[in-house]
């Protein structure tokens, strides 16, 4: 018997490991100033509160991943209610990377829906 709800489990977690990239360089850029990770997570749950996409355990990752490869920076910097806080931002390169997976979305998501119309 297959379990459909283990594929699609895996299914949709592809699917996110493809998007989140794009969707956290979109919200950096929108917001003009640095954010940090819970600020982005609130953010993006209160956008779309009925499609949970990303989980905060996921978006930390993701965002180390975009400083690594020098499309974020970030400074941590002190709280006055709580731990210091890692603030990020897009940096240029950033910018140059969403502009060129924008179009690769646009292109990808024309072609998929496409197929899925027949």
């Amino acid at each position: 018997m297959v379990d459909l709800d283990a594929h699609t489990k895996k299914f949709q977690k592809e699917l996110n490991a493809g998007t989140s990239s794009l969707v956290l360089l979109s919200v950096l850029n929108r917001s003009g100033e640095p954010m940090y990770g819970y600020q982005i997570a609130k953010m993006l749950e209160e956008s779309a509160p009925d499609l949970p996409m990303m989980k905060q355990g996921t978006l930390y990752p993701v965002l180390r991943s975009l400083e690594d490869n020098g499309l974020l920076g970030s400074v941590v910097e002190p709280s006055v209610s709580g731990p210091p806080r890692r603030y990020y931002k897009i940096t240029r390169e950033g910018r140059e990377a969403l502009a060129e997976w924008t179009e690769l979305w646009k292109q990808t998501r024309k072609f998929v829906d496409s197929i899925l119309k027949g």
